[in-house]
């Protein structure tokens, strides 16, 4: 049925990283604010249905090149199973529901939501062919997914949850670029033509600095004066091993596994990522507490 490929086309499996979203209720420890968790589950609805309408447009902009990839050839597009005329309208559709669901909350989350949309296209239409720039572009999206929570919310955020971020969305970028180049092989370009400006040294040598960068990054934010006196505790450093132990089995299972290739899939599918996940979750939300 034409409805089911077009909701296998909105990726549900990658909303997870719409979850970023919720990074500023539960660091302003408005987790326990039922209002508050409202207006952020609405946000979080409205960045699904904007970002469901991004994977449609890029399935249909890449259509070619997914149709040599050995996985998203099975995409309803790519097979064939959708066409093209209703993978258009859905786009559109999703679009203007997901702006409609932000202008719901504030102007300022309406803005960032259309901006984060903007973005997007760019990225589709030219970004994602200039090297570098493309996975920082990628990490642009989850730092905006950051901001977009705080504005939901009208709650400031912290440089250094900003900063965590960033670092930790260019590791993922780029072990998924990594494992695109190993799985591809030789057929890497013809899926994905910038990957002929990378190889498996140059993104290893970055991933190195990133992920030490990131654990530094995180060890800093936990012991910061700033930190101790906005949470009113100074616990928060016993998070680091859930952290340092979620890079080094993802990092595993990039470099031993030739994994990483769908970050969002792989922290569901890997037991003990997921569960590394869920502790860090609920140790950040018992330390903090409500306010």
């Amino acid at each position: 049925m034409v409805i089911v490929e077009i909701f296998k086309s909105l990726r549900p499996q990658q909303w997870i990283k719409n979850f970023f979203i919720f990074a500023p209720l539960i660091f302003s420890r408005s987790h326990f604010n039922p209002p508050l968790v409202l207006k952020t589950a609405a946000a979080f609805a409205a960045f699904c249905l904007i970002a469901s309408a991004q994977y449609i447009f890029n399935d249909i902009r890449d259509l070619e090149e997914d149709r040599l990839h050995p996985v998203k050839s099975k995409r309803p597009l790519a097979s064939g199973r959708l066409k093209t005329g209703p993978a258009v309208l859905s786009c559109v559709l999703f679009a203007v529901l997901g702006l409609a669901v932000a202008a719901t909350l504030n102007r300022g989350f309406l803005i960032i939501c259309a901006a984060y949309l903007v973005l997007q296209v760019l990225y589709s239409l030219r970004l994602k062919h200039v090297v570098i720039l493309d996975v920082f572009v990628v990490a642009a999206g989850f730092v905006i997914r950051v901001v977009a929570g705080g504005l939901a919310i009208k709650v400031a955020i912290s440089s250094w949850l900003l900063i965590c971020t960033m670092l930790l969305a260019l590791f993922l970028a780029l072990g998924k670029r990594r494992c695109e180049i190993v799985l591809l092989e030789g057929n890497a370009t013809d899926h994905r033509p910038i990957l002929k400006e990378y190889n498996t040294a140059f993104l290893d040598q970055m991933i190195s600095v990133v992920t030490a960068s990131t654990l530094i990054a995180y060890c800093l934010y936990t012991i910061s004066e700033e930190t101790a006196a906005k949470f009113g505790t100074r616990k928060l450093i016993y998070t680091v091993p859930f952290v340092l132990y979620g890079i080094f089995r993802y990092l595993y299972l990039i470099h031993l596994k030739a994994e990483g290739g769908s970050p969002e899939f792989l922290i569901i599918k890997d037991k003990p990522l997921l569960l590394d996940l869920f502790l860090w979750i609920a140790a950040v939300a018992l330390i903090i507490g409500p306010r």
